[in-house]
């Protein structure tokens, strides 16, 4: 446009200064950037629009660059877009500052502080209104979008979501392959520039899984500058919306985000007033920071439930270690073909291999009362187990017929005598609909028997067909499923379903989640050494993770001879996780069999907190290795958990967290000296030492190894 050609020596009069201003106002421009910081100054966010009134943002920490300007919007199935033609209305800026206290939780205490912005967006062609609220962190930043109740924005389809993240370099990252069905990929570490070459090899096998790029890239997405930034992407409250993952454009470095599609190839259906997801960027100079933020629940809403006391942080044995192993089968015969409505399983033969029978369920419910824990999980209790997947079968499950050798009201008259409750296992095989059909028959059926908590599982592709795991009709799907079971004062730990963004602030009964490769796959073959030290950087960002630690058996031919597999950790290491794997549900995951044959590592379990009052990072490097100290909740105990690589290292930590003038026992669970993950991975060894807030521990770490320290007021015996 000549408008913009003009040399610098041209005289500007009166006559052309109008036209310039006409035709600015024309193309939506908004001449003078907005800009807000974080609390502490240290973040700017700066909006703005481009020519053609294109809404962008752009984010710099300590002055260097985080995010370039980035553009905004969303294109439409129909009718004109809402990615340019805007003019600038309104701003508005605000600012927050409050705490909450969590239901569960890292620290008792959250503070919720932030800076806000909101741009009100007006589109000239179409009459139609767009605001945009960016909530500055100390720690980062959340944005989102918000469609009024509008004459000209009803009901509207969305095409895609424009969300760019153009970054400022060829960073170093953390990724998992982009995909509309599966989270269970191994992280591949490499530039993103690398992403491209590598992603044939990074798509590994599963039971359900639609890449959908070669560049495609799963959030929580993190990243490493080569100054020293450490980036992490994601989302939070993710409601009634399609998952985001993110394209990459590794010419111009720019993430934009791509929704999941439904199976007509839609990627939401909305209605106004509605709002989309948060989108999130958290940054720091520090990895440790972050571990350490709340930036996610931040900007999901404060719980639905006027009563939580219901929901209980909780530590849990069950029977499925040995059915993943192969030493035992979920189904209670060999055969197959079973149709629920007409099979009579009091005259098929059993097979002599099925888990869930009510001897031995008793025998962990034992276990689970010697040791204190609160539950046990019974998988493979229910009829349908011999045909349930890769069948397409829509009727595959009832949720209430036990096996013959399952007798329900006794174990749950056993397990009260014990005080243990027993956890339900709803496994879907992707069958949704038939789900949502025995869904509240089901809920009263655990209520009616003592089941507080339930573990769900959405194995196998999508039935309707053509659903995805992550689209909006899912989603949809999994908070329904929350919602409906805190009608029956049930959690839930959801497996299989979406990643989590925050929601279990705002329903805390989602106590669980599994959402990425978990401690099963040490039995498919293995996970990287290097797999627990990402984890927390990335799967963890949204919420907990039932990782289900605590293998100390790391032989899998040891259960079944015919699997060649083995847990790529230390036995010191398995005690770290319930420490730097967070989670208020944690698994005791090896057979009692196997524990008692190590009950004074088993300890440590038995003696490790579920719920905390404070929570620090003392060490952390993505890929290298995670030290964390956690303060029990309403005690005066600590417990210390550190994680590393293949290569081994020597963690020096200082334990200046701890009440100054009070001495402490530390029970140290340590890799003995010859420890290995592959060659000697059951060496460990115990000692109790004296320490103060002074004390600095300085401790081995053996390849693929760890320890674990619990800290209790005291002072330890002399030697």
């Amino acid at each position: 446009m000549k408008l913009f050609a003009y040399p610098l020596s041209t005289r500007w009069r009166p006559a052309n200064l109008a036209l310039t201003v006409f035709c600015l106002c024309l193309l939506g421009f908004h001449a003078r950037a907005e800009e807000i910081k974080s609390p502490n100054s240290q973040l700017t966010l700066t909006f703005n629009l481009q020519a053609g009134g294109v809404p962008t943002y752009s984010l710099t920490y300590k002055g260097r660059p985080v995010i370039k300007p980035s553009k905004l919007g969303l294109d439409l199935k129909q009718g004109e877009g809402l990615t340019s033609g805007f003019a600038v209305a309104n701003i508005k800026k605000t600012a927050f500052d409050q705490s909450w206290q969590p239901v569960w939780g890292e620290v008792k205490t959250i503070r919720n502080h932030y800076n806000e912005l909101t741009v009100t967006l007006t589109q000239a062609a179409t009459k139609r209104t767009m605001l945009l609220h960016f909530r500055v962190f100390d720690d980062g930043l959340g944005f989102r979008y918000d469609f009024p109740k509008q004459p000209e924005l009803a009901y509207f389809v969305v095409k895609e979501e424009r969300t760019q993240f153009a970054l400022a370099g060829d960073h170093k990252a953390f990724w998992l392959p982009g995909d509309y069905d599966t989270q269970e990929y191994s992280t591949t570490t490499s530039k993103l520039s690398e992403v491209r070459g590598l992603m044939k090899t990074a798509v590994t096998p599963n039971a359900s899984q639609t890449t959908f790029s070669p560049t495609g890239l799963q959030t929580p997405l993190m990243l490493k500058s080569q100054d020293g930034l450490y980036i992490n992407l994601h989302e939070a409250a993710l409601i009634d919306y399609s998952t985001m993952s993110l394209e990459l454009d590794d010419k111009n470095m720019v993430l934009e985000s791509h929704l999941t599609p439904d199976a007509q190839g839609n990627k939401g259906y909305l209605q106004t007033p509605c709002l989309s997801p948060w989108r999130t960027v958290i940054v720091s100079d520090r990895a440790g920071d972050i571990l350490e933020s709340k930036l996610v629940l931040n900007l999901n809403e404060p719980t639905k439930y006027p009563d939580v006391s219901w929901i209980k942080p909780t530590k849990y044995v069950g029977v499925w270690w040995e059915m993943i192993t192969g030493k035992s089968t979920w189904s209670y015969t060999d055969g197959g073909n079973i149709k629920l409505d007409s099979t009579d399983y009091s005259k098929l033969k059993p097979n002599g291999t099925h888990g869930a029978n009510t001897a031995h369920v008793k025998e962990y419910i034992d276990f689970a009362a010697q040791h204190h824990l609160d539950a046990v999980l019974v998988e493979g209790w229910n009829t349908g187990w011999e045909d349930w997947f890769g069948q397409s079968k829509d009727y595959v499950f009832d949720f209430v017929t036990p096996y013959p050798d399952f007798n329900v009201q006794e174990l749950h008259r056993y397990a009260a005598s014990k005080n243990v409750k027993i956890i339900m296992h709803h496994e879907t095989s992707g069958s949704v609909r038939n789900y949502e059909r025995h869904m509240d028959a089901a809920y009263k059926f655990m209520a009616d028997n003592g089941y507080s908590a339930v573990k769900s599982g959405y194995v196998g592709d999508i039935l309707p067909r053509g659903e995805h795991h992550y689209g909006q009709w899912l989603n949809n799907h999994y908070l329904y499923a929350i919602t409906e079971a805190a009608k029956y004062k049930i959690m839930v730990n959801g497996h299989e379903a979406v990643r989590p963004t925050g929601l279990a602030r705002t329903y805390p009964n989602l106590i669980g989640n599994e959402a990425a490769r978990g401690t099963e796959y040490e039995a498919f073959g293995g996970n990287n050494v290097d797999h627990t030290t990402i984890l927390p950087f990335t799967r963890l960002i949204g919420g907990p993770m039932d990782y289900t630690p605590g293998i100390f058996q790391t032989k899998i031919s040891a259960y079944n001879p015919k699997n060649t597999s083995f847990v790529h950790s230390t036995l010191a290491r398995q005690l770290a996780l319930y420490v730097t794997m967070y989670s208020p549900l944690q698994m005791a995951a090896d057979l009692p069999e196997t524990y008692n044959k190590f009950l004074d590592a088993f300890q440590f379990i038995e003696d490790v907190a579920v719920d905390w009052d404070d929570s620090h990072v003392l060490e952390a490097e993505p890929g290298d290795y995670i030290t964390i100290a956690r303060k029990a909740k309403g005690k005066s105990s600590w417990f210390v958990g550190s994680t590393c690589d293949e290569q081994g290292r020597t963690s020096t930590i200082n334990l200046s967290f701890l009440d100054p003038g009070k001495k402490y026992v530390a029970t140290i669970y340590a890799d003995g000296k010859d420890a290995h993950y592959e060659k000697n991975p059951q060496a460990y060894a115990i000692r109790k030492v004296t320490v103060t807030n002074k004390t600095k521990l300085t401790q081995y770490c053996a390849p693929g190894g760890g320890y674990a320290i619990s800290l209790v007021p005291g002072s330890a015996p002399a030697r």
